[in-house]
This record gives C-alpha cells, sequence and structure tokens, in this order.
C-alpha cells in the first residue's frame, strides 16, 4: 500500500481516524479487492475480531488495523489495537460508512485487520510419514478454495498446493471462507512442470481423483508413504498429463442420480479417508 495521506508521511505504531471515503489510505485498502493490487503490495484483509487476535497471536505481520469507532471501547477491540501498535502497525479508527466500502457489506464485522501473505515454498515441503497434503489443479472458485483450506485443517492436513494457475487464497470471499484456517494451514503454489518435478523427488504417494482405470477411494494406500491428494479443477477434471504422474487414481462412487461432486466435498470424503486409514494405523 502506498504511504501518502493526508496527515504527511504514515509512522509505525500510529493510530488515525478516518471518516472520508475518499481518504488515500482507504482508497489503497479498498484496491485489494483486485489481485494485482495483493500480488503488488503482498497484503490481504481478514475479517473479525478473534479472527484478527488469532493471526497475532500467531505471529502474522499485521500492516493495518480498522475498526469501528463504535466498538473503540470494548477491551478486546483495545487489546487489538494495541497489539497491532506494539508491531508497527498502523491503527484506523473509522467510521461504519467508512468499514462498510472496505468490506463491501452492509453489516461489516467491527474490527478488520491487513496481513502481510505468508507462502510456502514448494521445495521446502518435504511430506513426512503420516502427512497428507492436497493438491488443487487449478482451482477456480474463491468458495471452494476457501472450504477446502478449512477442511484441510479440520482434517488434520499439512497443507495446500495449488497447481496452475488458480484463484488466490488471499481473496477476500476465500478468505472468508477459510475461518481463520488461512492463517493455520500453509499454502504453497506451482506451475504444473515445477509440481510434477517435486513430486518425483518428494516421497509422497500421488492419488488422484479421475474416472479413467480409477479404483474405489476406499482401496487405495493412505498408510505406507506420506500422500498427496491431487484433486482437479470444476469443469475439466484433471488433464491427463497429472493424472498419468500419479501412483493411483481413484473415484468416488455415487450412489443418487448425480454424477458428480462439488470440488470441495468431494476434497472433503478424500481428506477424512486418508486420515481415517492413517488413525486405524496409529490404532
Amino acid at each position: 500500500m502506498t504511504e501518502r495521506h493526508d496527515n504527511g508521511p504514515r509512522r509505525p505504531g500510529q493510530v488515525k481516524e478516518i471518516t472520508s471515503l475518499a481518504n488515500p489510505i482507504i482508497k489503497d485498502i479498498k484496491a485489494l479487492s483486485q489481485k494485482k493490487n495483493r500480488e503488488a503490495g503482498g497484503l490481504f484483509m481478514a475479517e473479525g475480531l478473534k479472527l484478527v487476535l488469532d493471526a497475532l497471536e500467531t505471529g502474522w505481520t499485521i500492516d493495518t488495523l480498522i475498526f469501528a469507532k463504535s466498538a473503540k471501547d470494548k477491551p478486546l477491540v483495545e487489546k487489538a489495537a494495541s497489539r497491532a501498535v506494539a508491531a508497527g502497525g498502523l491503527v484506523l479508527e473509522v467510521s461504519e460508512k467508512v468499514l462498510s466500502s472496505v468490506t463491501r457489506r452492509d453489516n461489516p464485522q467491527m474490527v478488520v485487520g491487513i496481513f502481510h501473505a505468508r507462502w510456502t515454498s514448494l521445495s521446502a515441503i518435504k511430506p513426512k510419514p503420516g502427512e497428507t497434503w492436497v493438491a488443487l489443479d487449478r482451482v477456480r472458485d474463491p468458495g471452494n478454495l476457501g472450504t477446502i483450506i478449512r477442511t484441510a485443517d479440520a482434517a488434520g492436513a499439512s497443507g495446500v498446493i495449488l497447481v496452475g494457475e488458480s484463484t488466490d487464497p488471499y481473496g477476500l470471499e476465500t478468505v472468508r471462507a477459510t475461518m481463520g484456517s488461512i492463517f493455520t494451514m500453509p499454502v504453497a503454489r506451482a506451475s504444473q512442470a515445477d509440481f510434477l518435478k517435486w513430486r518425483k523427488t518428494s516421497g509422497a504417494a500421488m492419488v488422484a481423483t479421475h474416472l479413467k482405470g480409477a479404483i474405489d477411494y476406499r482401496r487405495a494406500d493412505y498408510k505406507s508413504r506420506p500422500v498427496v491428494l491431487l484433486m482437479g479443477n470444476e469443469q475439466s477434471g484433471i488433464p491427463d498429463e497429472l493424472a498419468e504422474a500419479a501412483d493411483v487414481r481413484v473415484k468416488i462412487p455415487q450412489q443418487g442420480k448425480a454424477d458428480s461432486l462439488n470440488l470441495a466435498c468431494a476434497t472433503a470424503v478424500m481428506l477424512f479417508e486418508a486420515r481415517r486409514h492413517l488413525l486405524e494405523l496409529d490404532a
């Protein structure tokens, strides 16, 4: 974000009151709704007091904390503001009109945090025995991605790898759908070529959901090696090059008239099945 604004240069730990939608800082924050601006600044928005406090307590770097003037005297809001100031962040006390414009909600959360994004390097991922990773090929829907990150967290997975051109995990809709799991789940990204190269040296078994030559997903081996669950694009599924690189291809049998599952639902089924096998092994 740019540091120009109406009261001189931005200072670490500064607290400001803003009521104008035309304020340059507010314009910069609203610009984070576009992926190119998030990428350029390495920043993203997260809503909600608990989520912001959890992020601060787990060491995420805050750039700006925004809170509604009506929430000023609430102890936990004061705690969040103090933590942000101590971390060198800018703290903004704003009108609800300004907060609504920032979040694009009529009834916004009273606290919003602007944080520095974190990406895990694919080369740093070295799957260990008992670990399960989720790899998503060209996932497009923000709600699906956010739900998958949250589900991976709930299932005890180790992280999520985005393969190819995927939706941004730090987009506002995706962050909302993670319900805070964006702050606890490592997320990496890679081209298809880099992912396939990494997969050869990772030591993990890749289990891909694919109809061609597939076995029932319950029959796959999830125990002998760390597992990477490869899930396909919402419309086209997994391309042949990725499917052929998998150790095993599996399918989830459909019992009713629907011929497929939503990507987030299918990923949840796969995750909990893989983790179930490991729990049985531990028992």
